[in-house]
């Protein structure tokens, strides 16, 4: 019950700073931030490095308390890693399955910079779009699967 007060008031402070460098943007006039840099540095900026160490915070927290419930549980730790291991293969199915083809602008006339064919990003982007489309249909196919099941058994 104490750890709950405690977790309470901290989620509060944190509200309660968020607010207040909230509050002080709306207390400068728009035109005065737009036009005076240092007026926009003084009063933004804050909000935004707030912000991004909350973010960076939770991103932190989230992934250090899985590991140790992951090392906790031994078979989670062997679902999470056959998991892992079956994307793994999906990602290279997806690698073989790209192209480094040149990308060419709006018009199809020029190439765009840094599109030039053989490029590794053009092979990592293409990699990345036959990853989403290999995991959206074998989505698609547990969707159609469930609803198929569900009709059934109704």
């Amino acid at each position: 019950m104490k750890s709950n007060k405690i977790l309470s008031i901290f989620i509060a402070a944190i509200a309660i700073i968020g607010g207040i460098l909230f509050i002080r943007i709306f207390m400068e006039d728009a035109e005065v931030i737009e036009t005076n840099v240092d007026v926009a540095n003084s009063v933004v900026s804050p909000l935004i490095y707030y912000s991004t160490w909350l973010f960076l915070a939770g991103v932190i927290i989230t992934v250090v308390l899985s590991l140790v419930s992951l090392v906790r549980n031994p078979e989670n730790l062997k679902k999470t890693l056959g998991g892992l291991a079956v994307l793994a293969v999906l990602l290279v199915i997806a690698y073989f399955l790209s192209d480094s083809n040149a990308v060419y602008d709006a018009n199809g006339i020029g190439v765009l910079p840094g599109g030039e064919e053989g490029s590794s990003t053009n092979h990592w982007v293409g990699t990345g779009i036959w990853y989403s489309v290999i995991l959206g249909v074998i989505a698609g196919g547990f969707f159609i699967w469930d609803l198929l099941k569900g009709l059934v058994k109704s």
